[in-house]
């Protein structure tokens, strides 16, 4: 196939002009939270983890009855969807305060972006004192 010459031209010149303008282009407005890495760090997650996984194991190791033990279920489950809502909370409040300062649109879990977006994990775990936990060495 035999192109223009002409043509050629013009079109390296408007993708040369348009990588330009990306690379000049403002940073995404859009940020990202790696939820894992905040749960394997935050302490305050782990607690309530802990504490409820031994609650469970306690219930189920019991002699009470099948009604009470249902009973200390529900309960337990009352708490986990209480500690989810108060922990999802800290982490939405700590991402909007980075949003906010960063000038950023949307904020998502990392999870299932592919690439692009901002990554705001470190200020989040900043605001909800995370030291991240250095990786063992090999």
């Amino acid at each position: 196939m035999t192109t223009n010459p002409g043509l050629r031209a013009l079109l390296v010149t408007t993708l040369f002009a348009l990588l330009c303008a990306c690379n000049n282009a403002p940073q995404s407005n859009i940020g990202l939270v790696d939820v894992q890495r905040i749960s394997q760090n935050w302490p305050k997650f782990q607690n309530y983890q802990n504490q409820l996984a031994n609650d469970a194991q306690t219930i189920e190791r019991s002699n009470r009855s099948a009604g009470d033990k249902a009973r200390a279920r529900a309960q337990l489950q009352q708490r986990f969807a209480q500690a989810q809502s108060e922990l999802s909370g800290d982490v939405s409040t700590a991402a909007k305060q980075v949003a906010a300062d960063k000038h950023l649109t949307y904020v998502l879990t990392r999870q299932y972006v592919g690439y692009g977006g901002v990554d705001i994990t470190p200020d989040v775990e900043k605001i909800l004192k995370i030291v991240e936990k250095p990786s063992p060495s090999p």
